[in-house]
């Protein structure tokens, strides 16, 4: 019993150090505010609930615009219908805090393209809050006299090993790669917003062990339209299950991972790393007129590092 008591008394130690609290957690709040979370669908398991309970907490302080989902929020298989009892067990019962019964913004990821990706814009038609009206899409945020953009993509059809794993992923090469990469050329040539980043699954710059033909393609395609526009702030992304964020010589776009906010996996740094860690969690985005922030959080609530961009 004392042996129990002792090591209960280390473990409340451990999670008050690294805990922060909520008026903490309330100074992040800017004129504008997002969260960022992908890789999600694990039925609750992992650390997929707490995180999400540690959201729906950090909700009632900051006051999110909405929720980027940026992809694979259903992993394995996708799913195949919008009555697919995944959209309960990985989405509706899971992000089931008051706070976040919010607009979430979704981008299709990998996994998506395994079951129907239609399946997954036609949720907006039963979900309130899943606002998802295209493949890939634009909007614009305005308070306190800030203005951010988002630019949400899908990435998966810009790579040619989804696109010839046709049996996999069946839908992928059915997509019209220069159609969005057009879209996205038009929407960053007029925008005149405060601050404008794009959202996409699949990192254009990462260190990862998956295939390196992934980020070829990826910084071909998408990355050659992003470096045509320095208003471009951040590109984020998810896929990689680990934080890290990354600066390329001749680029001033600094590219974000968001980490799993389920399970995660290892990192090391590569060129260009700023930081990397290995941690499960999610992102808290911020703006005013004069700065944009990025703070990645832990499992924990703990700000691990953040992003910074001033004018």
């Amino acid at each position: 019993m004392k042996r129990m008591t002792t090591w209960a008394i280390l473990l409340m130690a451990t999670l008050t150090a690294f805990a922060q609290t909520p008026e903490q957690w309330a100074t992040l709040k800017k004129d504008i505010s997002f969260f960022l979370a992908n890789d999600l669908g694990r039925n609750g398991y992992y650390d997929q609930k707490p995180i999400a309970e540690l959201m729906g907490v950090m909700a009632e302080e900051i006051g999110p615009e909405c929720v980027l989902a940026a992809g694979d929020v259903h992993h394995f298989d996708g799913v195949q219908s919008v009555h697919d009892p995944l959209w309960m067990t990985n989405y509706e019962l899971v992000y089931s805090h008051p706070e976040l019964m919010i607009d979430w913004l979704p981008i299709l990821g990998n996994h998506e393209y395994r079951g129907s990706t239609q399946a997954v814009l036609d949720y907006s038609t039963v979900s309130r809050r899943w606002g998802m009206p295209a493949r890939y899409y634009t909007r614009v945020y305005e308070d306190g006299g800030t203005t951010i953009r988002l630019v949400m993509v899908d990435t998966t059809p810009l790579m040619s090993k989804y696109r010839e794993e046709n049996q996999k992923y069946p839908e992928a090469c059915l997509q019209d790669n220069e159609k969005q990469l057009a879209w996205v050329d038009s929407v960053l040539n007029v925008a005149k917003e405060d601050w404008v980043m794009v959202v996409g699954h699949h990192p254009i710059y990462a260190e990862t062990p998956k295939d390196e033909s992934e980020r070829i393609d990826m910084q071909n395609t998408l990355g050659k339209v992003l470096g045509k526009y320095p208003k471009v702030a951040m590109y984020l992304c998810g896929h990689i299950h680990n934080f890290q964020h990354i600066r390329v010589p001749g680029s001033s776009i600094d590219y974000v991972v968001n980490s799993s906010a389920s399970l995660s996996r290892k990192v090391k740094p590569i060129e260009g790393t700023q930081f990397c860690s290995p941690e499960t969690g999610f992102s808290v985005i911020a703006a005013d007129k004069k700065e944009l922030c990025l703070h990645m959080i832990d499992k924990t609530g703990k700000v691990l590092y953040t992003v910074r961009r001033q004018k």
